[in-house]
């Protein structure tokens, strides 16, 4: 076996040292916020085996290093965010403000520059709305804002088009989950944490952007 086909593997590996970091920065961040961290099977090995597996399949397309390196910082972003926000019904400013803040500076070398900015203030607009119409409507906390910065940053991340379609996947996935939520405990009552699924179509989308490098 070559070093070429060596590579996607060890970078699997690296992927899940950098998910058990993801876990134990969770974990300190969830006592920070005054929240006790569960210890369950699904919480504590979920992010490094999804980093591992993340990173492996990011490393099979042929781009730069440097290339990678940055979308694997995206990915543990979007891996932190599926588990905490599955944990904890929460999405954290001091995840989500670095995060924006390094995708506003990638965004600006694309081009147009202007896009990834339009981009990001325009999802993050559109879920305030779908926030706002929905608390109304229902009474209740139909989006979080932490859904609401997460489009954002999925925005600034991702351009106009790749946006739509992660946003797309996010929905759809979160709609057959919803059902399938219903069938299970036959009933309308509950909800779901909308985050998971919004930043699984974001690291769908992210490794298709990346194939176009």
């Amino acid at each position: 076996m070559n070093g070429v086909s060596l590579f996607p593997l060890l970078w699997a590996v690296v992927g899940a040292a950098a998910g058990w970091l993801v876990r134990w920065g969770s974990v300190r961040l969830a006592r920070l916020e005054g929240l006790e961290p569960g210890s369950k099977r699904w919480q504590v090995l979920g992010p490094p085996i999804l980093c591992a597996i993340v990173f492996g399949v990011f490393a099979t397309e042929p781009v730069s290093f440097q290339y990678l390196a940055l979308l694997s910082v995206f990915v543990l972003v979007l891996v932190q965010v599926i588990f905490f926000d599955m944990e904890h019904r929460l999405i954290l400013d001091r995840v989500m403000f670095p995060a924006m803040a390094l995708a506003l500076i990638v965004s600006l070398f694309h081009q147009p520059w202007w896009a990834g900015i339009a981009t990001g203030l325009a999802a993050g607009l559109l879920f305030l709305l779908l926030a706002l119409v929905g608390s109304a409507i229902f009474k209740a906390e139909a989006l979080g804002f932490g859904d609401v910065k997460l489009a954002l940053f999925m925005g600034l991340l991702l351009g106009p088009l790749p946006t739509i379609t992660a946003l797309f996947y996010g929905v759809f996935l979160a709609g057959v989950v919803s059902v399938g939520y219903i069938i299970w405990h036959r009933s309308l009552k509950g909800s779901i944490a909308y985050g998971p699924y919004l930043a699984a179509g974001a690291l769908i989308v992210l490794y298709q952007v990346g194939r176009g490098q």
